[in-house]
């Protein structure tokens, strides 16, 4: 079965009312590949979310960037799965870079946020991803298998996950993994899943990048075989993410 192009959207911290309203109408009058050729994305930040559902075209979806690891209650300044179901916000955004190294998200920490999300009924990107340091002394696999490894304790339904690998080094650095360097990345997490989950999950589960993907870059990463689309950073914010959700097409011809 050939895995569905999914191209997601990280606005990150960024956007005011009027921009939000600019690039949902640059998305809207997009001529894009249609649904069967990719899932098509886009992560507000929290206060955004329901402007960006209430108007944005009906064949791309929307994600939250984060949600709390378990119930609401009394956590100031959390957003519950619960709610973004309540908002019928289908996706989350959980383990990225910035927050396991800017908030101290740990793995495991990632893993009971990705199992609790999916409890719920959300569906997750999951992201996973070595630093500089990390890849230089030569452990990038060991990372990043230990990142899946927590998810993979806690979940046993992989059917909801896509996995974002996202090097470190190469978010908003303008620095790109190569596409070969994506390739072995992504070629060795799907074998860590064959052998640690099952085949069936490693066959089926996207397994995407993210570092600095541009309208440039994008059709050559999205042409590896095992690359199965894009977590897209800054270039998402500006008319070349259509050209990245384009990209897709590679698949088709491939």
């Amino acid at each position: 079965m050939a895995r569905k192009f999914f191209v997601g959207g990280n606005w990150k911290c960024n956007g005011t009312a009027e921009e939000v309203k600019k690039i949902v109408n640059t998305l809207n009058e997009a001529q894009v590949p249609s649904q069967d050729v990719v899932e098509v994305v886009v992560s507000p930040p929290y206060v955004f979310l329901p402007l960006v559902k209430s108007t944005l075209r009906s064949d791309f979806h929307v994600a939250a960037q984060n949600c709390w690891v378990k119930k609401g209650g009394a956590f100031t300044g959390e957003v519950s799965a619960e709610m973004l179901v309540n908002l019928d916000i289908p996706w989350v955004i959980l383990g990225h870079s910035e927050r396991r190294a800017l908030l101290n998200e740990s793995n495991e920490f990632v893993g009971d946020k990705v199992a609790y999300a999916l409890a719920q009924g959300l569906k997750v990107i999951a992201c996973v991803g070595e630093t500089l340091e990390q890849r230089e002394a030569g452990s990038t696999m060991d990372v990043v298998a230990a990142q899946t490894k927590a998810i993979a304790d806690r979940v046993s339904n992989w059917s909801n996950v896509v996995i974002a690998y996202e090097p470190v080094w190469a978010i908003g650095t303008g620095k790109v993994a190569s596409p070969a360097q994506a390739q072995e990345v992504h070629d060795e997490l799907r074998k860590w899943l064959a052998k640690n989950v099952s085949d069936d999950v490693a066959a089926t589960t996207r397994i995407i990048y993210g570092g600095s993907v541009n309208g440039g870059n994008c059709k050559e990463l999205g042409g590896q075989a095992d690359v199965d689309g894009f977590l897209v950073g800054g270039a998402s914010l500006k008319p070349e993410f259509i050209d990245i959700i384009k990209a897709a097409e590679v698949k088709k011809t491939a």
